[in-house]
């Protein structure tokens, strides 16, 4: 069985540098937030610091994961850390949970105590972090379609872009109609956000570590066209999954019509694989051929 596969070691470069530049730059921000937060009482500021600075360790995450897919794979390691980009996503994804529910609680809490805040400082800190993140958002943009580790500091990336400019929005109207329960309006709302954008992204890499099979793979259908070459009695025993990003595998028994020689295996399987990749974007398959052999011939069998 061959496989092709590619690599574009510039584009990861590439990646890496984005993430780099990200960092550095919400590490600057994040500190800024909270000496500012702290000196104006705005509890929105502090709470858009507090999801800048899980920012920064999603992008480090996300900048680690990158790094370790470089590495080789090993008698120990046989995938190498293909899934770490998926792993980097599945925490990232949950620290964004963890950190709307803080923000939830925190803002109840000021809704019941509102205080006076330095809005004019809240203003001018929150146009810097629109400017900082709006940039780093621009250089994941690309990568984000594509990479489900990316996608996951994209999403931390933009939402604090667009935290921001709602506590801009809040700082303007404290500072022209002292309106300072917007404050925690605002700080709600964020939090709101953040569910509803990490639930998704939580979701997907959660089934991907759980090895189920991607939504759009309709397996069934596949083992009925597989049923359908001529050599083939019975496809069973089917596993289908995504490894990471770029890889989808496909695993199975097949029951043939006869004793086959290997050469003519070959020759089938071939043409299992470039109908599975053209149709389905399968690109790994591992076949067990067998001839008569008694064992569980159902689709999907519990190992």
């Amino acid at each position: 069985m061959g496989h092709s596969h590619g690599h574009n070691h510039s584009h990861g470069d590439l990646k890496g540098r984005n993430l780099l530049i990200s960092i550095v730059l919400n590490i600057a921000i994040t500190v800024a937030q909270v000496i500012g937060g702290l000196l104006s009482g705005s509890l929105s500021l502090l709470s858009d610091a507090l999801h800048n600075f899980s920012d920064v360790l999603s992008l480090i995450i996300s900048y680690i994961a990158n790094r370790l897919t470089k590495k080789k794979a090993s008698a120990q390691k046989t995938f190498g850390y293909k899934r770490a980009e998926i792993l980097a996503a599945f925490i990232n994804a949950s620290t964004l949970m963890i950190v709307a529910i803080l923000l939830i609680v925190e803002a109840i809490e000021r809704f019941q105590n509102p205080q006076e805040i330095e809005s004019s400082l809240v203003i001018w800190l929150s146009v810097i972090a629109i400017l900082g993140n709006g940039f780093s958002v621009l250089l994941l943009k690309k990568d984000a379609n594509a990479n489900m580790n990316m996608k996951s500091a994209y999403l931390h990336l933009l939402t604090d872009m667009m935290a921001s400019v709602a506590v801009l929005v809040g700082g303007i109207l404290m500072l022209f109609y002292q309106i300072y329960w917007v404050d925690s309006l605002l700080t709600l709302a964020i939090a709101l956000y953040l569910v509803w954008m990490g639930f998704d992204l939580l979701k997907n890499s959660t089934k991907v570590l759980m090895l189920f099979t991607p939504d759009d793979i309709p397996v069934q259908k596949i083992v009925d066209e597989l049923n359908a070459f001529e050599s083939i009695k019975n496809v069973h025993h089917v596993h289908v999954w995504q490894l990471n990003e770029e890889e989808i595998h496909l695993e199975a028994h097949i029951d043939f019509h006869e004793n086959i020689t290997l050469s003519k295996f070959d020759e089938i399987l071939h043409e299992i694989e470039t109908h599975v990749f053209k149709k389905y974007d399968i690109n790994h398959v591992n076949i067990q051929p067998e001839y008569g052999k008694d064992d569980a011939k159902e689709v999907i069998v519990q190992d």
